[in-house]
């Protein structure tokens, strides 16, 4: 255990927030991402008993999001024909809020098939336990 490191953060996700560079990203996954195929070429990181907040909220407690691009925090799109909520997505706002002096302008949106291919090159996926749809968010890491 260490102090001031929260207790969702496995040793394993240091490791590899650590590892991270800038620009590199990574991917929190809700429950239904297809994580092991998107992240054959990264690094795959299970926090099954976890939600997405819980997990945005320590990663973002450490990680510095990437200033040099407007939108370091993307969210997937809701496909056109999806009758779905996305309430998630107004406690995300607030958790970058809370960690970003851009807030809310610091998130964007990707087309769901575009993220899949945004995930594809990401550093690192975390596959959780979520349940909200649409829950998936992408960072891109800055600089300390």
């Amino acid at each position: 255990m260490l102090k001031g490191i929260p207790a969702v953060l496995s040793p394993e996700l240091l490791k590899v927030l650590c590892e991270m560079g800038h620009s590199d990203r990574i991917v929190i996954a809700d429950g239904n991402f297809p994580a092991e195929s998107m992240g054959k070429n990264a690094k795959v990181i299970r926090l099954d008993g976890h939600g997405t907040c819980e997990i945005l909220d320590a990663v973002l407690s450490l990680f510095p999001l990437d200033t040099y691009v407007d939108r370091p925090v993307s969210l997937m799109e809701v496909m056109p024909g999806d009758n779905v909520e996305t309430p998630i997505w107004s406690d995300y706002r607030a958790i970058v809020e809370n960690n970003d002096p851009r807030g809310k302008d610091a998130i964007g949106t990707i087309e769901r098939f575009a993220f899949y291919e945004e995930a594809k090159k990401a550093y690192a996926i975390i596959a959780t336990g979520e349940k909200a749809l649409y829950a998936n968010i992408m960072l891109q890491k800055g600089v300390v």
